[in-house]
């Protein structure tokens, strides 16, 4: 049964597993007739719209990637060329931008509290149109990331790390290291961490969560990951260590956050409009960043790894030491052998998109797949 089918993709913790396997099998069947130069266009008209409230470069060609290669035409959502500046409400906009659209995709990461919650609201609202008969269908709202889950990125983490092992029944007892790295910036998001120790656990991997004292997650994250990780027979663990969490792990994913009590100090300033404050939690969040320039991903670091060479893997763009920072995440050797297989983990990301579209919006996308196999009409002409 498909149980996305006319529902939405907020969190990876929302879905159960056999939904999650069913996102991961349709992304690698889209890949394979992708790759064999077949035809998956299912769409003749229809839109994919986007709402980016942070920069993205990945997530935003993924999703127009993903968009494109079922047929669907995309277009991104200016805020700041559209009526919301004028008071134009969330169920205003949501209505506007329904018509005849199949997916609506938003990035919301930057306030802490606020991100899922925007996400539920568009949702909630769509689903009203679509009720009083406005919208002639519900466009589904995947999440490409907010204040809690980054779900496009943690799949094809998870898809990469299903590629690299040889199946994802392999994954079961494989460690990995979620370890926060110092970067030269202070408000990089909680979502991607966050998703991957709450995704990995639900796959038996023995994930260990490193980062210095006070840079904690936000909690519902930690105490869902150690729920999985208990249901699954994988493991967690806090370590205040980067060492320790690298020590024998098979995976390593050194990246940095903000802690949770400065993203929501920082979203309260920001409503306030207290542009002192902000300035002053800046200051003071860089200069604590400052004080773990140690927690750098590098040769040192690796050697203590399962073979001295664990997989190294990051969400992108990575702050490396002496290429994009003076001081930065991961070391310049270290990131540059790692560093075309960081663009495969990437390059899931718009197989992941594509399989969330086709499970939200149609009720038997394994016979889709299949036909698509069957008719194998070229991608190309000539």
């Amino acid at each position: 049964m498909n149980r996305l089918h006319n529902g939405d993709f907020l969190l990876t913790w929302d879905q159960d597993d056999a939904t999650l396997r069913a996102v991961l099998d349709t992304a690698q069947a889209l890949e394979d007739l992708a790759r064999a130069g077949v035809s998956c266009k299912v769409f003749d008209t229809g839109l994919g719209v986007s709402i980016f409230r942070d920069n993205s470069t990945r997530t935003r060609y993924a999703f127009r990637s993903g968009c494109n290669l079922l047929g669907l035409m995309t277009e991104e959502l200016d805020e700041s060329t559209s009526q919301i500046a004028h008071g134009e409400t969330v169920r205003e906009t949501a209505a506007m931008i329904g018509f005849l659209t199949e997916v609506i995709g938003i990035r919301d990461d930057i306030f802490l509290g606020e991100g899922d919650k925007y996400q539920r609201e568009v949702a909630a609202a769509l689903a009203e149109s679509h009720r009083e008969g406005v919208l002639m269908q519900r466009p589904a709202v995947i999440n490409l990331q907010s204040d809690l889950d980054h779900p496009t990125q943690s799949l094809a983490d998870l898809a990469h790390l299903v590629e690299v092992f040889g199946g994802i029944e392999n994954l079961k007892g494989k460690k990995l290291a979620m370890s926060w790295a110092y970067s030269p910036s202070y408000g990089k998001p909680l979502s991607v961490p966050q998703g991957v120790i709450t995704l990995m656990t639900r796959f038996g991997m023995d994930v260990v969560l490193a980062h210095p004292p006070g840079y904690d997650l936000v909690d519902e994250t930690v105490e869902t990951a150690r729920r999985f990780a208990a249901s699954s027979g994988g493991s967690f663990a806090v370590t205040d260590a980067m060492a320790a969490a690298f020590e024998n792990a098979d995976v390593v994913y050194p990246k940095s956050w903000a802690p949770a009590a400065v993203m929501r100090e920082r979203t309260r300033i920001l409503h306030a409009g207290e542009t002192d404050s902000l300035k002053a939690l800046e200051r003071e969040a860089l200069a604590t960043n400052a004080k773990h320039k140690d927690w750098e991903c590098n040769e040192a670091m690796m050697r203590g790894t399962t073979g001295g060479s664990a997989h190294y893997m990051h969400c992108l763009p990575a702050d490396v030491t002496d290429v994009s920072c003076v001081t930065g995440e991961v070391s310049k050797a270290v990131f540059e052998k790692a560093r075309v297989d960081t663009y495969r983990e990437a390059g899931h990301k718009p197989f992941i998109v594509a399989a969330m579209i086709l499970l939200t919006r149609f009720a038997d996308p394994t016979e889709l797949v299949n036909r698509l196999a069957r008719e194998a009409r070229p991608r190309r002409a000539g």
